[in-house]
Parts: structure tokens; C-alpha cells; sequence
């Protein structure tokens, strides 16, 4: 019979990890969504009267709060995970100009503007990128080949310069400029049409939680709409120049589409 002090020790599970995805999720919709509101589940506490003692001062930082959280929590990912990639950096300069708009204390037209505001200025760039050489949805899917190896970034390199994929590169920023002004746009209209109090008052920043939790799906999905039209038009642009078996985001397929035209470059 074997000894149980003799048997080797059974290693301890891994804890399973919580998604970022849930992360993100918690700081930066359902935290602020519970700051603002007036009556959290129902429990009739808010944050506004229980920790910053009620009326317009109570309801300001609170709003304040709820503005800085999210911001807080991506410039703290991005220190922590120290990712300095583009993306990241942009997604950084994203939040910073959301955490100065908050001391922004409008309401009514120029409240809806302001809320959409990160997607104007988003979408704006984005398009003045596109008459450029680096159209700014290249920084995004170069992003994405920062793990390959050698010789297959060089190949996804190689064809990001390629006048035809580039062309395609431009239309790929366009759209996606377009779909981020337009999901702005909508942002503006619902925000306009659902915040109607005075800045500063309890009904005020239950509106502003109420907009946040309805339009954070449509707002998500358009965007990935972007994303999706972007890459298609990209990826269009790829197989036509190197054939269909061609893939930007397969490289050693990409990287064999163009050995066997000949264009690899050393």
C-alpha cells in the first residue's frame, strides 16, 4: 500500500483569472453607473448623499467621480501592463482628454456634445490620417504583427507599403472615422434627447447613468461594425494585390503569397 506522506504533493489549481474584458466593464460602466445613481439597487443610498453630503456640491463630485474612474483605471492598466504599443498610447491620450472634459460642467446641447466629443476628435483624426502617409488604422493592424517573427513582420511590412494594400489602408481609416463619427452623432441625439436637468442636480446624474447603461451596447457594436468594414476593405485590397490564398492576419500564408509572386524582399 502506498505511503501518503511518500506520495508527491498534488499541485494547487490555478486560480481562474477574471477576464479583463469584465474588468473594464466593472470600472469604467458599472462603478460610474453606481456613483451616479440616486438610489443604488434600490437601497436608497447614493454616493452623492452618503459621501459628499448631498445638494449641487454633493452631486458635482460625485459626477466628478464617476467621470474619473474610467480615466483612472486605463492609465493605470496602461502603467502597470507597461505597454507603450500605439494603440495603447492612443487609447491613453483618450482618457486623459475625457478626465479634462469633466471639469467641463455643461448640460443640456452642450453636455451631448461633450460626451460624444472623444468620438468626434477620434473620428477626425482619423480621417486627417488618411491623407498622410501612416493612415491611422495602419498604426492599429501593425499593432497586431508585434509578436511575429522576423521575417513575417517584415512581410506584413512590406505589403502595408504597397501602394494598392495602402489605398485600401486609406479607405479602411475612412470608414472607420465615419462609423465613429456616426456612433457620436447617435451618442449626441440620445444624450440630448434623455439628459434634460440642470447640471449639478440628482436627476441630472440619473440620467447621465441611465444614457451610459443604454447606449454601451449599440455604442460597442457599431464601433466593432468600424473595425470589421475597416479590415474587410484591407484584407480586399490584399488578396487582390497577392492573390486569394493571401492574408494580413495569417502571416506565414501572407508571406508565401508574396515568395511565390517573387516580392518578398530580402
Amino acid at each position: 500500500m502506498t505511503d501518503p506522506a511518500s506520495s508527491p504533493a498534488t499541485p494547487p489549481k490555478a486560480r481562474a483569472r477574471v477576464p479583463k474584458t469584465v474588468w473594464d466593464l466593472v470600472f469604467t460602466l458599472l462603478i460610474p453607473i453606481l456613483i451616479l445613481s440616486p438610489n443604488i439597487l434600490g437601497s436608497g443610498i447614493s454616493v452623492a448623499d452618503t459621501v459628499f453630503g448631498g445638494g449641487t456640491a454633493g452631486n458635482v463630485r460625485s459626477y466628478l467621480l464617476a467621470a474619473l474612474i474610467p480615466v483612472v483605471y486605463v492609465l493605470w492598466d496602461l502603467l502597470v501592463n507597461r505597454n507603450v504599443s500605439p494603440v495603447a498610447l492612443i487609447g491613453g491620450a483618450g482618457a486623459i482628454f475625457s478626465g479634462a472634459l469633466a471639469f467641463w460642467y455643461v448640460d443640456g446641447f452642450w453636455y451631448a456634445i461633450k460626451d460624444s466629443a472623444r468620438s468626434y476628435l477620434t473620428g477626425i483624426l482619423f480621417l486627417i490620417s488618411a491623407v498622410t502617409s501612416v493612415p491611422l488604422f495602419r498604426v492599429f493592424l501593425d499593432a497586431t504583427s508585434i509578436g511575429e517573427t522576423p521575417e513575417h513582420r517584415a512581410a506584413t511590412q512590406q505589403a502595408m507599403r504597397d501602394p494598392a494594400v495602402h489605398k485600401g489602408l486609406v479607405l479602411g481609416t475612412v470608414v472607420f472615422a465615419l462609423f465613429d463619427l456616426i456612433g457620436g452623432v447617435i451618442n449626441s441625439a440620445v444624450n440630448y434627447a434623455r439628459v434634460v436637468a440642470k447640471f449639478g442636480s440628482d436627476a441630472f446624474n440619473a440620467q447621465i447613468a441611465e444614457v451610459n447603461a443604454l447606449m454601451r451596447v449599440p455604442s460597442l457594436a457599431l464601433s466593432l461594425l468600424g473595425v470589421f468594414a475597416a479590415v474587410w476593405l484591407v484584407q480586399r485590397a490584399v488578396k487582390a494585390r497577392y492573390g486569394a490564398e493571401a492574408n494580413l492576419f495569417e502571416p506565414a500564408k501572407l508571406t508565401q503569397a508574396m515568395r511565390e509572386k517573387g516580392e518578398l524582399r530580402a
